[in-house]
């Protein structure tokens, strides 16, 4: 079943072609996002499962784990097939499960976005994310680096995550800003602005916790009742509503399940009517 093999593209960048449902690689390593998975067999098989099924858009960072979602990835897809997109993240640094430090001096970037060639496997790497903005670095010194591994060809395209839209603006100043990745789903929409300036600029949004890790597909979420109307369910129905809320968004939900994953991407072939849309929209 290739349900991601819908016509729904967006060009990251405007050379990198995507189908807009994609794979987040959160959820791979241990708890807190630490360490070792329990199931490293499962988490290379949830990874191969998510491009059998169509999935051409992969989103990781250097902190997950730290590293271990990379080191999944390459292990689970390397040589990688033609037209998938990985896009990696640096700027978070890990002291422990669950606790996330921002850190954006440039020769600390740098240095992980060369741990991230290595662990994925790749001289190039196809969208590099600033994973959150170091307020005690100057926003042109982080992003400036980005764009001189982007001038060594060792990166393709610059995005960020969790931004203002004051904050794109600035970094739009600095470089070419292709995708920004900011926290959004059916019932929280505090980056709602974001969105709107992003689709306004053709600004490829990644919506991260698109399902509110599990929350709205709960079988008494506030989804559920329009998901049993169109014999969907509650998680097909909150992508599918990201996925008609905007054509610059791109969902990653994240999965360690086989299962969960092809039910997610089932959302691709779910068409949400304006009343729906409607009915969702008064849910935040």
């Amino acid at each position: 079943m290739t349900t991601a093999q819908l016509d729904d593209i967006f060009s990251i960048g405007g050379d990198l072609p995507v189908h807009r449902l994609g794979y987040g690689a959160m959820q791979l390593p241990g708890p807190g996002v630490w360490g070792e998975p329990a199931d490293r067999d499962g988490a290379l098989r949830v990874v191969r499962a998510a491009v059998e099924q169509g999935v051409d858009f992969i989103d990781t960072a250097d902190s997950y784990g730290p590293f271990v979602s990379e080191q999944i990835i390459a292990e689970a897809l390397h040589p990688y097939p033609e037209g998938l997109v990985v896009a990696t993240k640096a700027g978070l640094t890990r002291q422990g499960p669950g606790i996330w430090t921002p850190v954006g001096r440039p020769a600390y970037l740098r240095q992980q976005v060369e741990l991230s060639l290595r662990h994925l496997r790749v001289e190039r790497i196809d969208l590099i994310q600033l994973h959150r903005i170091d307020p005690d670095v100057p926003l042109a010194d982080q992003l400036g680096v980005f764009a001189e591994l982007r001038d060594e060809g060792k990166v393709r395209h610059i995005g960020v995550s969790e931004v203002s839209v004051e904050e794109l603006r600035a970094a739009r100043e600095i470089v070419d800003v292709v995708t920004v990745q900011n926290l959004y789903n059916l019932t929280d929409r505090k980056s709602q602005d974001v969105l709107d300036y992003a689709t306004a600029e053709g600004i490829g949004f990644i919506p991260w916790f698109p399902i509110a890790t599990g929350d709205l597909a709960a079988p008494d979420s506030p989804v559920a009742d329009i998901a049993r109307e169109l014999d969907a369910t509650p998680s097909q129905v909150a992508l599918a509503w990201l996925l008609q809320k905007s054509p610059v968004v791109l969902p990653i939900p994240g999965t360690k399940s086989v299962d969960h994953l092809t039910e997610n991407l089932g959302a691709a072939a779910l068409t949400l009517s304006d009343e729906d849309m409607q009915r969702l929209d008064a849910l935040a």
